[in-house]
């Protein structure tokens, strides 16, 4: 049977639309780190990049590739990991060309360093491109974090993120660091901007002291 992530995996992907704490277990990601406005070609290039690589993997059998432990799987959401450099904390308002991001998706267990490498290999050789030597392989342990399901447009964030820092100061949370994670439910290519759904998270641990939830803008 199929692995679905949205069936099989709801506490992780499809939370609901008011804050939660949720401990995350260690997952496997192909990565690719980036900047500037999302809008930009590169942005997108940088997608399809993981994108064909994971779907390289998946597809290994049919490829007459078996790997050990290998199930059928539907492949995983985008998700990114997003920031804002030097400059852009400095300024007043939010500039998305200050951004930095890691930008990834999950990849099932039995994925390994030689899985990767033979997946990168494949991918050079019929869909080749320079961001495909900037694709990293790891595992990323978010540990305890609060998230919570944001539907519309993706300039309206900073709503649900109130709401989540909020949630942190009711229940002795502290945010982590400034950077947060979001995963991409809907295909934004595809998805009226009202409808879009992306779960946001931010890492978090017990408050010490007198310590509160960080000013995150972004």
């Amino acid at each position: 049977m199929k692995h679905e992530w949205r069936k099989k995996e709801k506490n992780y992907y499809i939370p609901k639309t008011k804050p939660e704490v949720v401990n995350m277990e260690s997952f496997k990601f192909i990565m690719i780190k980036g900047s500037g406005n999302p809008n930009s070609e590169e942005f997108s290039k940088a997608v399809g990049t993981l994108y064909s690589l994971s779907y390289a993997i998946k597809m290994m059998p049919k490829k007459g590739i078996n790997p050990s432990g290998y199930f059928d799987y539907v492949v995983y959401p985008l998700e990114g990991i997003w920031d804002l450099d030097e400059e852009g904390r400095k300024k007043e308002h939010f500039d998305k060309n200050n951004l930095v991001y890691t930008i990834m998706i999950r990849q099932p267990d039995f994925v390994t360093d030689e899985l990767f490498q033979l997946a990168l290999d494949m991918t050079k050789k019929k869909n080749p491109n320079n961001l495909l030597d900037e694709v990293k392989f790891g595992v990323i342990d978010e540990g305890m974090c609060v998230q919570m399901m944001h539907i519309g447009p993706f300039d309206d964030e900073y709503k649900t993120f109130e709401i989540m820092k909020q949630f942190c100061e009711d229940n002795n949370l502290y945010i982590k660091n400034k950077a947060h994670r979001e995963i991409y439910i809907s295909d934004f290519r595809k998805t009226s901007q009202d409808k879009l759904k992306t779960v946001l998270r931010y890492m978090v641990e017990t408050k010490q002291g007198e310590d509160s939830c960080e000013d995150n803008r972004y």
